[in-house]
């Protein structure tokens, strides 16, 4: 009996295995980008590629980090030649880290855009531990995508997807030194939802019992070399 469950176990967990062996870039090959192009540049890259994500059981999120949207906007450094011009997201992505200072880092279920000048490790507070649980086991039930967006903006498109509120409110000049969102999100849970506000605007944020709390990130990373400005 022993050795049948044994053996049990492992092909149990060999069903496992293979049930997560598809990685971001496979699941991303299989989304044909929106718009055929065979340069990705500071006017075509984050639109092209939020507008590729499609829905999937790997990639539940796409997100720039104020770092990689440095190198394209600010910098004006982000340029990716594409081999052809039926390329996939995947295809998108890996030429963009080859080719410019940004990185991609697949944190499940979240794949994250950035430079060195990012902090990955999301600071969250669960002052109230009841409500941190229900936000991870409640899923948002549709697509949001954001381009360059303020905290206004993410309060009109996020806030009547989760059960709590956000705070700063609208208007307020508490968010004044937030970054810009871009992300597209579809399958998240409501906890991964605010983890990809964090990374997308460099904030923290505290759980409380009806609110979650947004704060700007003091801390600094490393930005990459500028040799020149503008890098083109």
């Amino acid at each position: 009996m022993k050795l049948i469950r044994f053996a049990f176990l492992i092909c149990a967990c060999g069903a496992s295995a293979n049930l997560f062996a598809d990685d971001w870039q496979t699941a991303l090959a299989k989304m044909p980008l929106a718009t055929s192009t065979t340069e990705l540049n500071r006017d075509n890259c984050v639109p092209l590629l939020l507008n590729s994500f499609q829905s999937n059981g790997v990639v539940k999120a796409l997100i720039f980090m104020p770092g990689a949207t440095d190198e394209i906007y600010f910098f004006r450094r982000a340029h990716a030649q594409l081999a052809n011009a039926n390329a996939s997201l995947a295809d998108a992505i890996v030429a963009l880290t080859n080719q410019t200072y940004i990185q991609a880092d697949f944190r499940p279920p979240l794949l994250i855009l950035h430079t060195t000048e990012d902090s990955l490790d999301v600071i969250a507070d669960e002052k109230n531990k009841s409500t941190a649980e229900k936000l991870r086991q409640r899923t948002v039930s549709e697509k949001i995508s954001l381009n360059d967006a303020d905290w206004d903006g993410v309060h009109e498109a996020v806030g009547k997807f989760l059960s709590v509120g956000l705070r700063p409110r609208e208007g307020s000049p508490d968010s004044w030194h937030f970054y810009r969102h871009s992300f597209v999100a579809n399958g998240v849970t409501q906890w991964e939802l605010l983890e990809t506000l964090a990374l997308a605007g460099k904030t923290t944020f505290s759980v409380h019992w009806l609110t979650v709390d947004f704060e700007p990130d003091r801390r600094e990373g490393q930005p990459p070399k500028l040799e020149k400005f503008p890098a083109r």
